[in-house]
């Protein structure tokens, strides 16, 4: 994983008129790539690596900038999909009604807006109905004449996963609704959370056991329902909150509005949450909201914001949906809370490709539930905007409510000696000299043989989306460098057990003993680094931490030069040539691959056992039927009938031995057009490209 100031691109303030068209198009697409890899974590994992709040602010960035560039627009970006994924541990459930997401209003001026456009569409205020929301975990439950017979998941907001199993053991869940002479079936929906205590205890118990412990009581929840063992959920003590139906058909002689839904589900034998208000005007909504921020620390549960809904359903279905969220309700997410503290100093964080970052260095303070005691700075540019000076007081928050952010500075209780912080001339690491990029704010350290660069390029080869060596964490990779077995990554590859076994976890015992990895460790990890050599050469490509180089740019140069002689013999402009390579990519993939140290190391992969070579793969893929073989389609818009993502869509294509394509052109074989198709439909006729509805689309990969 990343270090925690550098995981998570939070940008919400992005100054849109001052970006060129090309700048826009990657900050864009870097968006998309990273809010769908958290997307993964949060959903199909179970482990994210950031807040909701700090994936809403990656949210709002890319629909800012989607909103300044329409010529970008894309609907199977992240903003136009509903969930996440679906896992495969449990069976898939097909919703009887899609799941949506909410629309966010970030501070009261944007509740105010959408307010304002419900009074437009009917003429006059309509009473509006304001519920805490929940910071748990989706549930769908469905009950077959008054009788629970399936719980899911939210999953992708279609299908989701089935935990029946599970949620019977929640102490809350009715197996049998208390209304009576129910007939057919009816999907109810709610949120799965865990209290505050018994979060707590859960985490004792972990810490105890020597086990990790969850980051909050949101992804407790998420984890505890997701078991494979229903006994371990039933020991969770989980609780939920019911406030939706999917289909009001079945009780519409008793329900017609928010109000008597909630009425009806209290009556049911559902855990319905009291502290929700009909309000009769806008400013009793914006005073629900605002006594909610005030009750958040005092309740029993974590909530994270408000979820404001149209009351009448006749109304609610008179607004409908976009192809994301209801246009009836809206979610009041809470400001980040701050808080006032000395910055005692300015230290620099090295990373892996060599850019300094300053860090406050803080006198601790609670911040969101956490002690906190240093916080980004970002870079030398905003230090001065900002006018941070050590010695000042600062305001600090958590940006999307998890990474520590000095807002700024008090500038009345700046003292005398405030201190005016400078960027050092040499690598606080190594000592080398350090280099600004020529295209950008960062300041470099170029060294080769810099520690914590080292430190951080181990980090990066063994992670998920590179050599996935699962087990080697920091401590042992701080282990391993600090004792001089390894200098770059191909010394992993000669590693023993008994090397690894003997290394210091970095603590001690009672007796003041350090302690060792291990024997049982060891083993593991020597299988993993074994299992590693089987990755793939776009694995290896990405892992090799050339700049820019992601694992879609790794994928796209393997599939031109699946052999790694060729890629090394590429030029400049051979590289260019690649579809979603551009000129500076292209110029940091070829010098890469001319300095002797990347050669050298690379050499010694090859010798090790690494995979340099895809063509195998590569032929194997392309060995079936290929009927689309020299085909370009362009997907765009949203495929309801088929629920495939975009992914998916493009998978089965290339599959058939096609090409998918994010851009229309001449050489576009045919755009297939789903619903909310944007500017690529658009380009598509004035091309006089061929246009494929979804049901095309299906006939074609039959």
């Amino acid at each position: 994983m990343e270090d925690l100031f550098s995981s998570v691109n939070i940008d919400a303030d992005i100054d849109v008129n001052s970006l060129s068209e090309d700048d826009a198009k990657v900050k864009i697409d870097s968006l998309r790539k990273e809010i769908e890899h958290h997307t993964y974590l949060y959903y199909a994992q179970d482990k994210p690596e950031i807040s909701d709040g700090a994936y809403d602010s990656l949210m709002r960035s890319l629909r800012k900038l989607e909103d300044a560039f329409p010529q970008f627009q894309d609907a199977n970006s992240p903003t136009m999909r509903v969930g996440g994924y679906v896992g495969e541990a449990f069976a898939p459930v097909q919703h009887q009604v899609k799941m949506y997401s909410l629309d966010n209003a970030m501070d009261l001026n944007e509740l105010d807006d959408w307010m304002k456009k419900v009074e437009d569409e009917f003429g006059e205020f309509v009473p509006l109905m304001c519920e805490l929301k929940i910071d748990g975990s989706s549930i769908a439950l469905t009950y077959e004449n008054g009788q629970l017979v399936r719980a899911a998941t939210r999953g992708d907001g279609t299908t989701g996963e089935d935990v029946t199993a599970n949620m019977r053991t929640v102490r809350d869940v009715p197996l049998k609704l208390r209304a009576e002479n129910l007939e057919g079936t009816i999907e109810l929906r709610g949120e799965v959370y865990m209290p505050k205590q018994s979060f707590e205890t859960l985490n004792e118990a972990a810490v105890a056991e020597g086990n990790q412990k969850f980051a909050n009581p949101r992804n407790a929840a998420a984890g505890s329902i997701r078991q494979k063992d229903p006994t371990i959920t039933k020991n969770r003590d989980l609780a939920t909150f019911i406030y939706a139906i999917a289909d009001v058909e079945p009780v519409s002689s008793e329900v017609q509005s928010q109000e008597s839904l909630l009425n009806w589900l209290k009556s049911s034998g559902f855990h319905v949450n009291p502290d929700v208000k009909l309000c009769t005007n806008r400013d009793e909504v914006k005073q629900f909201c605002k006594d909610a921020i005030e009750k958040r620390d005092k309740l029993p549960y974590e909530i994270d914001g408000v979820v404001v809904k149209v009351n009448d359903f006749n109304k609610q279905n008179l607004m409908g949906f976009t192809s994301r969220a209801p246009k009836w309700a809206i979610a009041f997410k809470f400001p980040p809370e701050e808080k006032a503290t000395l910055l005692k100093d300015i230290t620099v964080q090295v990373g892996r490709t060599g850019v300094l970052t300053p860090v406050a260095e803080l006198e601790p303070v609670s911040l969101a539930g956490t002690i906190v005691s240093r916080a980004t700075l970002h870079n030398l540019d905003e230090v001065r905007r900002k006018d941070v000076r050590i010695g000042d007081t600062v305001i600090v928050h958590k940006a999307g409510d998890i990474i520590p952010e000095v807002v700024g500075p008090i500038m009345s209780a700046r003292p005398d000696d405030a201190k005016i912080w400078e960027m050092p001339t040499t690598c606080p690491s190594c000592g080398s000299e350090v280099v600004k990029d020529p295209d950008g704010v960062a300041i470099r350290c170029v060294s080769a043989e810099c520690p914590k660069q080292i430190h951080e390029r181990f980090v990066h080869w063994v992670s998920r989306k590179a050599l996935d060596i699962d087990g080697m964490g920091t401590e042992i990779i701080s282990g391993l460098i600090e004792s001089g077995l390894v200098h770059d990554v191909a010394d992993i590859y000669k590693l023993t057990e008994g090397e690894i076994a003997s290394l210091s976890r970095g603590r001690q015992n009672v007796e003041g003993e350090d302690i060792r990895v291990g024997h049982t460790i060891a083993g593991k990890l020597i299988t993993a680094i074994e299992d590693s050599k089987k990755q793939s050469f776009a694995r290896v490509l990405h892992g090799l931490g050339i700049r820019n180089v992601g694992e879609n740019a790794a994928e796209l140069l393997v599939q031109h030069y699946p052999v790694f002689e060729e890629l090394e013999k590429a030029s400049t402009d051979d590289l260019s040539k690649i579809e979603g390579i551009g000129p500076i990519m292209a110029e940091n993939i070829h010098s890469f691959f001319k300095n002797v140290q990347n050669l050298d190391l690379i050499h010694r992969l090859q010798t090790a056992g690494l995979c340099f070579d895809d063509r195998e793969r590569i032929s194997e893929a392309q060995s079936g039927d290929q009927p689309l073989a020299g085909n370009t389609y362009v997907l765009t818009g949203t495929l309801v009938e088929s629920g495939l993502s975009r992914d998916e869509a493009g998978a089965k294509l290339k599959a058939l031995g096609a090409k998918v394509s994010s851009s229309v052109s001449s050489k576009t074989t045919a755009v297939i057009a789903g619903e909310a198709a944007g500017s690529k439909l658009t380009k598509a006729q004035e091309l006089g490209i061929q246009i494929l509805t979804e049901q095309d689309f299906l006939n074609l990969i039959k």
